[in-house]
């Protein structure tokens, strides 16, 4: 009758007869009395507003209630799962203008950098070049180059002692 003709009596003896029984399955779920109630207010509104919907065929209407109820409940915990966020969480935070001197100083460190590589042998650049520049890992460089493992890190290291007298040395 309710789903038929949206039956307002038929619906009070049905939302009377549920709704503290939904309260009280909610409550066995976890669910404290006041989230309980809310949530049992919103599963009889459902029932109300989607009565078209049940199936006789499918199921009771008390099995398709505690259905409702049974999801809605879900559906809140894993709401109430998300952590909220904070707006002064720094990694949510837009990076500020970087500031002209640090600019300058990752472009003079740039500059040192090259300039410490231009006195490696070609190998040595090459494979610094696989290593940082494409993000290969040693095995990888070593498939590529078809070099043996030990050879392309004893290479790199070093191509990395080469590079860090250089650099302390400017």
């Amino acid at each position: 009758m309710v789903a038929e003709r949206q039956d307002r009596a038929a619906y009070s003896e049905l939302f009377a007869y549920y709704a503290p029984r939904v309260k009280s399955y909610l409550m066995r779920l976890g669910a404290d009395s006041a989230l309980a109630e809310e949530i049992a207010q919103d599963v009889m509104v459902t029932v109300w507003r989607k009565a078209a919907l049940f199936d006789r065929n499918q199921a009771s209407v008390s099995t398709w209630i505690f259905r409702v109820a049974r999801n809605r409940r879900i559906d809140v915990f894993r709401r109430a799962k998300r952590p909220d966020l904070d707006p002064e969480e720094t990694m949510l935070l837009p990076s500020g203008v970087e500031a002209p001197d640090a600019r300058i100083e990752a472009m003079e460190t740039e500059a040192r950098v090259r300039a410490a590589m231009k006195d490696l042998p070609e190998e040595q650049v090459s494979l610094l070049r696989l290593a940082f520049y494409e993000g290969l890992s040693h095995s990888e460089i070593a498939g590529k180059l078809d070099l043996p493992l030990g050879t392309v890190k004893s290479r790199i290291r070093l191509a990395f002692s080469k590079m860090k007298g250089r650099l302390e040395d400017d």
